[in-house]
Parts: C-alpha cells; structure tokens; sequence
C-alpha cells in the first residue's frame, strides 16, 4: 500500500541547492549530536541503465514495409548486449526509430500508417524504454553523374506536405510524449539532416546553391515551428545544426554570437529552452562535417565558423538535449581517447550516442584507447550520493531533518522533468508515505550540490520504525510507478529493482 501525501499539506521548507566538495569511498553509519546519524556512501563504477541517457539502439522502418517495434525486444536492449560490429556491450533505455515516410511524398499519411507508428509509441511503454523519433521520407543516396557522391533531387517533400503530415501526426505525438524522450526535427533532407533537400534551399556546392536564402530559413523556421507545436511544452525537439535554433529564434540575419540559453530561461516551456541538437558527425572533422557552420542568407556566404558556434553550444548545452553520433574518423587522433573525446562530450553536456554508428572508424578505439568504460557511465547524467545526515526518531506531527550532499558525475544533467521525492517505508507493514520535495533534478548540474530540508511528520502517521528511501520517478502519470523509467543512483547497496526506490540505509522512528 502506497500512500502519497500532498507537498502542499505536508511539505513546509523547499529543498535548496549548494554546491560542495568532498568524496568518500566507505559505507558507515555513528551517531552524532545525540539524535541524528551520518553516513558515507560507495560509489558504484558500474554501467547500468537508467532513463533518457547512453547509448541508443537504433531501429528504422519504412512506409512501403512497416515492421512495428516489439516489447519483448524493446526490453531485451535494457540488459547487457553487444553490438554488431562494436567491440563492447551497452544497456539501452533509449531506441532510435527513424520511420521513413517514402510513400506519402505528395499525399496524406494513411490511417494505417499512423496506427502503427502508435504500436510502436505503446510497445515503448511496456518495453521500459523511450524513442528518439525522427520522420523523414528519405534515407536513400541517389547516385548520378552530378560530379558529387549523391544527387538531386533527393527526394523529400514540400512544405506544405510536411506542414500537414505534422498536423496529422501531432495527436500521436502528443498521446505519446511521455515514452518520446525528444523529438528530432527530421522532415527536410535525406535522412532528416537538414541538408540535401528539394525544396528547402540545397546548400552543397555540387547540387545546389552553396548557401541558405532568408527564403529558406523562414520555409525551415516554419516547419521547426510546427514540430514544436506538435509537442506539449514539457518536450524539446532537436535540430542538426546549432545555427538552426539561432535563426529560429532571431531571424535569417542572426549572428552564430547570437545569446545562449541562460539558466534563468532554461525549462520554462518556451521555445528557447525546447530547441536542443543532434549532431550526426560528432568527433568527424573540425567542424563536424559542416555541423559548426554558418549557412549565410541573402547578404552572406556559407563558412565554417567554429571560433562563435562551438562555444555557443558549450553554453546552450548546459540546459537542452544533446546527444546524436560519430561519422568518420577524418579528425584523428583529437577524437580517440588521448584526443578531445571525453572533453568534447563533457564540454557539450552528451547525453545520448548511437550504438551502432560508426564503431569501426570511431567508437572501438575508445575500447582499445581505454575510455569506452568511462564514456558508457557518463553520458548523459549519473547522480552520486556521497554523505547523508537523519534525524534517528521525531513525533507524528514534528519535522524530519534531511541532508544528502550528492554529485553529478556525468556529462549532463536531465533535460525532461522529474520529480524528487523522499520515501518513509513502515517496516513491518510496508506502508508507503512519500513527501513530494520542491527539488528539480534538470538543475543538478555537473558538480556536486546539496540537497537539503525539513519534513513535515503528519499528525497521524503511525507509531513505528521507517525505512528512508530517495525517489526520482518519471512525472507522467502513466509511468510514474514503473521502475523502469526511476533514476537509479550510483551508488553500491542502495537501488531496489523491484520499486525504482534508492534505499538510503537509513530508519527513522516514529514515536
């Protein structure tokens, strides 16, 4: 039995964040200034899944043979697997599908479509797991004598054919949201990449005309536009290049210095704080194969511009989704693990890679360079409880005093809400009172910070002895009680399978 008792009732001093310093690698507990106990806690190096982070496994299906995601095989990535072609094993809660919409290039998407991409959406739910959609119409490279590796036309749609199928798709999107960890914007271009397109300014060299128009900022504007509308405002979409989301948001003459996201905007349901990136040739060049470019407009040309767009993104970063995969291995050795790996990911908050591209070129030498291990722990974010301090007893109706002093040991912190709250378990009888904290674990940034309070005891909680548990659940109604989609804490002893509770080894009697 469960018993969840209002923050508003229950709760009277909000959780505040400071940040410390301090490790410890033993687990005991003394007593101290007579009513209160302290503990140290273990850190666990191991890799284990957690939600919304790693390394994804990638799915793709196609409209002219649809093939729907099964739960049985969506769970089975959450345990240990190895991976064609790697030479390491992941855990994967997150599932790339990029579903590949070749049929409706000039119509509607049909009824039976559309049903299936909500199997897919359901068997997410029951498979533990969230996906990282992207719809695009092309995936394949049509050769020519163009002079260039792949040709126009490209063969994705028109404006106002994918405006629509974004009207016809929002419903599901918005059913769905809670198993859609964020949704990348897709759509223009072969594979969604924003870049060989027949309609939205093709700004190769070979193909097309070498830049972008305001023409075609504004065409791809209004399509980012509507995918963010498709979503509720608690979802980001990501876009392919970080000049993208600056043009959104200030116009086709924006500068690559335009502002970053600051802390005070980050997660208020605005556009701003909804737009994070894919990058799909990290670690590949200099410039990440054009991912750090500026694109010109009516008055400029197209030029790589590291120097302003890379630290705008280390900035923007902090506080949206980031994540995408490796391409090539043209910038060797800076992107094996004596290079700028680790850095570059820590330095733009990586939350998610792919598992399966490209691991020859690339990602295998991070297993013979040594970092693969470290790199599988740390994507995305990985909370360490170092010290807690308890009160050992207080009175129905009396406060519970708490202190964890906690650290963010990964890349990134969380970047979809999620509540915090602390759990009091009855030990004999397993009655459950949870305390809603006003604690939000997207700003439990790299670092560590503490979390501390006082709870209020309700005047009718019975006499005993309880367990004291953390729990990070997943805030949608529909997954907040499966564990499947609750933090689990890196932390040796603590985590219980069975309910996404993080035991804290800690009872508090209840006199």
């Amino acid at each position: 039995m469960r018993k969840q008792l209002s923050s508003s009732k229950f709760y009277l001093i909000p959780i505040y964040l400071i940040f410390i310093t301090g490790t410890n690698n033993l687990l005991y507990s003394q007593i101290w200034n007579g009513g209160q106990s302290k503990y140290i806690y273990t850190e666990s190096m191991e890799d284990f899944p957690n939600p919304e982070r790693g390394f994804y496994r990638y799915s793709e299906t196609k409209s002219s043979n649809y093939i729907t995601l099964k739960p049985e095989e969506l769970r089975a990535f959450r345990s240990e697997n190895r991976i064609k072609g790697a030479n390491y094993s992941v855990h994967s809660t997150l599932v790339f599908r990029y579903f590949v919409m070749s049929d409706f290039v000039e119509t509607d998407l049909s009824e039976a479509f559309l049903d299936s991409v909500s199997i897919d959406f359901r068997a997410a739910r029951e498979g533990g797991v969230k996906l990282i959609p992207r719809f695009v119409y092309t995936t394949t490279v049509r050769r020519g004598d163009c002079g260039n590796w792949i040709c126009a036309p490209y063969g994705d749609a028109s404006k106002e054919i994918v405006i629509r199928h974004i009207e016809q798709l929002k419903p599901l999107l918005q059913e769905y949201s809670d198993v859609i960890a964020v949704l990348q914007k897709g759509f223009i271009g072969t594979w969604g990449e924003q870049y060989y397109t027949d309609y939205f300014g093709d700004a190769s060299s070979y193909n097309g005309q070498g830049k972008l128009l305001n023409e075609n900022w504004r065409d791809r504007n209004e399509v980012l536009q509507a995918l963010l509308n498709s979503l509720p405002e608690t979802r980001m979409v990501q876009v392919r290049y970080p000049q993208q989301k600056q043009r959104y948001l200030y116009g086709p003459y924006a500068p690559t210095d335009s502002p970053a996201l600051k802390e005070s905007e980050a997660y208020n349901g605005s556009d701003a704080a909804r737009i994070g990136l894919y990058n799909d040739c990290f670690l590949s060049s200099y410039s990440d194969v054009g991912t750090y470019s500026d694109y010109g407009n009516d008055l400029t040309e197209s030029r790589i511009d590291t120097t302003n767009l890379k630290p705008y993104l280390a900035r923007d970063s902090k506080f949206t989704a980031v994540g995408g995969e490796t391409c090539r291995d043209d910038w060797s050795p800076f992107n094996k693990c004596e290079g700028h790996a680790v850095n570059e990911m820590e330095r733009m908050h990586f939350s998610y890679l792919n598992a399966h591209y490209n691991n020859k070129a690339v990602n295998n030498h991070w297993v013979s360079g040594g970092c693969m291990d470290e790199i599988k722990r740390r994507l995305g974010y990985r909370f360490v409880l170092r010290k807690a301090v308890f009160d050992n007893r207080t009175v129905a109706g009396g406060i519970f005093h708490i202190l964890l002093e906690m650290e963010n040991v990964g890349f990134a912190s969380p970047f979809n809400s999620r509540l915090t709250e602390l759990i009091m378990r009855d030990v004999k009888s397993g009655v459950i009172y949870s305390f809603e904290l006003k604690a939000d674990p997207r700003f439990w940034f790299v670092g560590s910070f503490e979390l501390s309070g006082k709870i209020q005891i309700p005047a009718d909680m019975p006499k005993g002895n309880y367990e004291i548990l953390l729990n990070l659940p997943d805030p949608e109604h529909s997954l907040k009680n499966n564990p499947d989609f609750s933090i689990r804490l890196a932390n040796e002893y603590l985590w219980e399978a069975e309910t996404g509770f993080n035991h804290l080894q800690h009872v508090c009697e209840i006199k």
